[in-house]
């Protein structure tokens, strides 16, 4: 118990100064989603710390380091590229409104909240990690099929709608192509998915119980939380009936043939 609160407490210790960078950054560029990219980076940072801590087999906590570093790259490098050329995301500046002149304040504590939703993911690292086989198994062959899937998902929806954005004759208009025709949020639901990968990997670790934190909070984020409800806002704000038809007809999570509205 003490070498779990000791370790937890060093991981926390540096998401605090990662997110005050962060914030002292968005600060000098007006763009908080920053914040985003530097979340997606810490975790697959958390997942090799907790690799290399934990005391299970040397396939599980190869796998922790290699599935967790190697979905944080991809998603962080995508964030990166997108808050780099485009203005800030509508969510935060609907936040720097709503605080006014707090707004900085706001956004500091916003940043730090993001410490514990950190910490909270990559419990199932740690779970996953401390699996004592000894062996690659069929279980952990399964977790590493998911984490394929799922990251060969999310990286299509990205590029997909990369691709549609790019086009300025889609100014204003809503994402159909692929994917995104059969889930209003393809990209999220992969990413869902991707925590499957760690309750796979963790079958037989005394922990096993907790890499189910993944996917369960990932969903309740992901529909309650910061997910879909603020997304679904700004899309709302900036899209109209467009966007309202689109949630008629489309999905909102899992993909789903669409079904069109007659004229």
């Amino acid at each position: 118990m003490v070498e779990a609160l000791r370790l937890y407490g060093w991981m926390l210790l540096g998401l605090v100064v990662l997110m005050t960078v962060v914030w002292w950054i968005q600060k000098r560029t007006r763009n908080a989603g920053w914040v985003d990219v530097a979340w997606s980076a810490s975790l697959g940072g958390l997942a090799v710390w907790h690799a290399l801590a934990a005391h299970g087999g040397a396939p599980a906590r190869w796998l922790v380091a290699l599935l967790g570093a190697g979905w944080s790259l991809r998603l962080a490098w995508h964030l990166a590229r997108r808050v780099a050329g485009e203005p800030e995301d509508g969510r935060y500046h609907a936040m720097r409104e709503y605080w006014g002149p707090k707004a900085q304040r706001g956004l500091f504590w916003f940043f730090q909240a993001q410490t514990v939703v950190a910490l909270l993911f990559s419990v199932p690292f740690q779970a996953a990690a401390d699996n004592p086989a000894p062996g690659f198994n069929a279980w952990m062959l399964a977790g590493v099929l998911v984490w394929v899937v799922a990251i060969g998902g999310e990286a299509l929806a990205d590029r997909q709608l990369r691709r549609f954005r790019a086009d300025p004759g889609n100014r204003g208009r809503t994402c159909r192509s692929g994917l995104w025709g059969w889930s209003r949020h393809p990209n999220y639901f992969f990413e869902w998915v991707h925590w499957f990968a760690y309750v796979l990997v963790g079958v037989g670790s005394p922990l096993w119980w907790l890499t189910w934190i993944g996917p369960l909070a990932m969903l309740l984020f992901l529909y309650r939380v910061t997910g879909i409800p603020y997304t679904e806002q700004q899309a709302l704000r900036s899209r109209g009936d467009d966007y309202r038809r689109y949630q008629r007809e489309v999905s909102a999570f899992f993909p789903l043939p669409p079904h069109k509205e007659t004229p």
